[in-house]
């Protein structure tokens, strides 16, 4: 297996883990902005890290995940349990797409379409596709949509440095003292 492949796999199951346990923090707490900063970055992470791999199907996905959790991070929405129920699904099939990859080096054939209707409809209108309304945070001003930009190399190694893990317990090393000039010779 490739080793950029494979320290992907890694870090993305261990960002998976921390981001089961940060939704039920974020169920729990819904207006901590510092869970919800924090579930958006891994996310963004993962989805653009997809991007330089060159995993389009689990990109789309954590894309459209990205997207609900954007307008809840931007006050546009609320965190319900609908919210993070979708979220947790897209996860899921992050999770299941992952395993796919692993096994067998390559995305598994498929599409994910229902899945990221059903988030675009939740980010575009706070409800669940022929469910009820989630409460909007404030009347959200209308935008024309975004168009998504693909990721520019630097995006894209930034994407990867971001989600290599670094020690803390690192430190640099103390510059040395500056040792003074030698004293001139007199003329």
């Amino acid at each position: 297996m490739d080793d950029l492949l494979s320290e992907f796999l890694t870090e993305t199951s261990e960002s998976l883990s921390t981001l089961d346990v940060e939704l039920v923090k974020l169920e729990q707490n819904p207006n901590d902005p510092d869970i919800l900063s924090n579930i958006f970055r891994l996310v963004h992470t993962i989805k653009g890290t997809c991007g330089f791999l060159g995993l389009p199907r689990l990109e789309a996905v954590a894309h459209a995940g990205e997207n609900v959790l954007g307008k809840i991070r931007d006050g546009e929405l609320v965190v319900t349990p609908d919210a993070v129920t979708l979220v947790l699904e897209s996860i899921d099939t992050i999770k299941y797409l992952l395993s796919e990859l692993e096994q067998n080096e390559t995305e598994p054939d498929g599409n994910d379409a229902d899945l990221i209707a059903r988030l675009n409809h939740f980010a575009d209108t706070g409800t669940i596709m022929g469910g009820s309304a989630a409460p909007a945070a404030a009347a959200p001003v209308e935008e024309a949509p975004a168009e998504e930009v693909p990721m520019t190399d630097d995006e894209r190694l930034q994407a990867i440095f971001d989600a290599t893990e670094v020690d803390p317990d690192i430190q640099e090393p103390e510059p040395e003292p500056e040792k003074p000039a030698p004293a001139a010779a007199p003329p």
